[in-house]
């Protein structure tokens, strides 16, 4: 799920209100938000919600190339494409991110708009101040 949350504002309004509802995954959520751009709650079914906050501006590019996906008959959910997925895991950068940016990276190859990656994971490094962010797809983009 992608909120988008202006950065002058900051999003720590945002965050401590979603963390008033429902349990949060991280010790700190309002740090955590900070650093990663990420929500980390649980639902009240006990399912593992993360929430990205995405930058103004991204959100729209976000939805566009999102495609709906039938689980099960009338149940449907929006998939985020590939490349976003990628900036997503990138952000986060937990050590499963990292091997689900490989595997992402393996399978779609040259069929992933690169352009498109790095322009917004040095949206989001230059945001955060986190040069890393873009280091990670780099780095599983030359070991494919």
């Amino acid at each position: 799920m992608a909120v988008a949350s202006p950065l002058a504002t900051g999003s720590a309004p945002l965050v401590r209100l979603i963390t008033q509802h429902f349990p949060s995954r991280s010790a700190d959520p309002v740090d955590f938000a900070s650093k990663t751009r990420m929500v980390l709650i649980t639902a009240s079914n006990g399912v593992e919600v993360d929430i990205s906050l995405a930058l103004p501006g991204y959100e729209d590019s976000l939805f566009a190339p999102a495609v709906d996906y039938e689980i099960e008959p009338g149940k449907t959910i929006r998939l985020c494409s590939a490349e976003d997925l990628i900036i997503h895991k990138a952000v986060a950068g937990r050590t499963q991110d990292l091997s689900d940016i490989q595997g992402v990276v393996y399978r779609q190859g040259e069929k992933l708009d690169l352009s498109y990656i790095r322009q917004w994971l040095n949206e989001f490094a230059n945001a955060l101040a986190e040069p890393e962010i873009v280091e990670r797809f780099e780095r599983a983009w030359q070991n494919r």
